[in-house]
């Protein structure tokens, strides 16, 4: 079965965790999680199959990606794809930090973990963690386990809600490192991951903006033809940029694709906002008010979209070109 067989048969309407988790699941047992890995040959699949579920549901879109991360991860580092569903939760904010210890052959985890976004339904979490010596280290945990507590703190979003990206608190958790410290960095699919996730923010965007299609093949209206226009100019830029991306990254699969990612990321961040501009004032606040699907596309991608740094990204994309030149 293909995703939009799939999604032909799922209700459009996720209200809550329980019930991305239920449709993540699903897809697991459908096979529907095993994309093709970055630099494969087959990378621009693997960001058609991202953003198709961004336009379907952007809360599941955030656990397909994550889960569909953390595989791909273990493939590059040479290990085999576990079974189960999985987090990929990397954020190393100041007040929540997780620290791994080793004592023989047992791997404990202690501390807390912010932004583990579906955390109440899957079954395992790949997480950064930091060792003795100060070095990051991937673990893998089971959050099934004594010593795991999922809590609500932490996420008080309208936009995205249904993730419930709360705190995890760990004490004396069971572990297991995942390759060596410093690996989840300097791996090259580290920044070919986050192309996808602007893959993600495409597939919402151009949702979004199908609405504004439908809209004008129905009324003759100049202004919304005109906002159409411009939806087509961004969206259309945002493809070639993703397009050109998956190539370059198929073409040289273990080169540093950190610039590449930073100029897909700012393009497409800048596209997507541009839609969801364009379509409102387009079609004003009926689809708003009025259309379920619309509605939650609309209020999620503004915070999925600030997995982006606004101006520190930009600022680190100007420091690394400052010594090139731009040529056709």
């Amino acid at each position: 079965m293909d995703l939009q067989g799939f999604f032909q048969r799922q209700p459009t309407d996720y209200v809550d965790t329980q019930a991305l988790g239920r449709c993540l699941r699903a897809m697991v047992e459908a096979g529907l999680d095993q994309l093709p890995l970055p630099g494969s040959g087959r990378t621009l699949e693997r960001f058609q199959r991202l953003a198709e579920v961004g336009g379907h549901d952007l809360g599941l879109c955030k656990l397909y990606e994550g889960h569909t991360d953390a595989l791909a991860i273990f493939r590059q580092l040479g290990l085999s794809a576990p079974s189960g569903t999985w987090g990929m939760w990397a954020a190393e904010p100041p007040q929540a930090r997780a620290l791994v210890s080793t004592q023989g052959q047992r791997v404990t985890l202690n501390g807390r973990k912010a932004w583990c976004s579906g955390a109440a339904v899957l079954s395992h979490g790949l997480i950064t963690a930091w060792d003795e010596q100060g070095r990051q280290q991937l673990v893998a945990v089971a959050l099934d386990q004594p010593g795991v507590t999922i809590t609500f703190e932490g996420w008080e979003a309208v936009g995205m809600q249904a993730t419930a990206s709360v705190q995890v608190l760990f004490e004396n958790a069971h572990a297991q490192a995942v390759g060596n410290p410093g690996d989840y960095l300097q791996r090259p699919g580290f920044w070919q991951g986050g192309i996808g996730i602007a893959a993600c923010w495409y597939g919402a965007a151009q949702s979004i903006g199908e609405r504004l299609r439908r809209h004008c093949a129905q009324r003759d209206e100049p202004h919304a033809l005109a906002h159409l226009g411009a939806v087509d100019s961004a969206l259309h830029g945002a493809a070639e940029v993703l397009r050109a991306s998956a190539r370059a990254i198929d073409a040289a699969p273990l080169d540093d694709a950190e610039l590449l990612a930073r100029r897909a990321r700012a393009v497409v961040e800048e596209a997507a906002e541009q839609v969801i501009r364009h379509v409102g004032r387009a079609l004003g606040a009926g689809p708003y008010c009025q259309d379920r699907q619309f509605a939650r596309l609309i209020a999620d991608l503004p915070v999925f979209l600030r997995q982006s740094h606004g101006e520190r990204d930009l600022a680190a994309l100007g420091q690394k070109i400052l010594t090139g030149t731009w040529t056709l």
